[in-house]
């Protein structure tokens, strides 16, 4: 098996390169999936997220309000190191319950764990990983997705790049790095010259 993070700022286009690499045949363990799952009702991290931000954090129907959570913590860093702490151990333990079923499914395995925040959360200096993929855009081209693509407003947009860490950092520990300013066409190019790369070092037989 071979263990992959993928990772990229806010509007980098990385939920575009993990669903190629999924069409390329990675198995794909999303953070932010997990980071759901581990808040839905009736779990301890919902519990422990009400226990620390009270329960006006709930929708009607008991479920966490993710955007009114999302207000707090990205204004407030206090708050979103309280939220991490909660969250994190939660998300770290399901991934890794998934990893291992991977690994056990098929040997050669690519593994990419897409996880947003990979440097913020020090996995990456770690070594955790095999490989580290990055996918870059630059932070003008963020902020006009965010504000054409998602909706928000562009000081909020601007907020959600400022919470992450720069790319600088980023570029700092990849293995690979996947440029994100283009077009698609762009895009799967570059994302299937990782794959063959990746492939390669698990000890996959490329499909025709």
């Amino acid at each position: 098996m071979l263990l992959v993070g993928l990772t990229g700022g806010i509007g980098s286009g990385k939920t575009e390169v993990a669903r190629r690499l999924a069409a390329l045949g990675a198995v794909i363990v999303d953070a932010d999936a997990i980071a759901r799952e581990v808040v839905e009702p009736g779990t301890s991290g919902l519990d422990q997220v009400v226990a620390a931000f009270g329960p006006g954090v709930l929708t009607a129907d008991g479920r966490l309000d993710r955007d009114r959570v999302a207000a707090v913590v990205f204004t407030d860093p206090d708050a979103r190191a309280r939220l991490n702490a909660i969250v994190h151990p939660l998300v770290r333990a399901r991934t890794a319950e998934l990893v291992i079923a991977a690994a056990d499914a098929d040997p050669h395995a690519v593994v990419v764990n897409d996880v947003p925040l990979l440097v913020e959360t020090g996995l990456a200096a770690a070594g955790h990983y095999d490989a580290i993929v990055v996918v870059a855009a630059d932070p003008a081209t963020q902020r006009r997705r965010l504000v054409e693509q998602r909706g928000m407003a562009p000081a909020d947009a601007d907020a959600r790049i400022a919470a992450q860490a720069p790319l600088a950092d980023k570029l700092a520990v990849a293995d690979y790095v996947v440029r994100n300013d283009g077009d698609l066409d762009a895009l799967d190019a570059q994302v299937e010259q990782v794959w063959a790369h990746l492939a390669a070092r698990a000890g996959r037989t490329m499909r025709a």
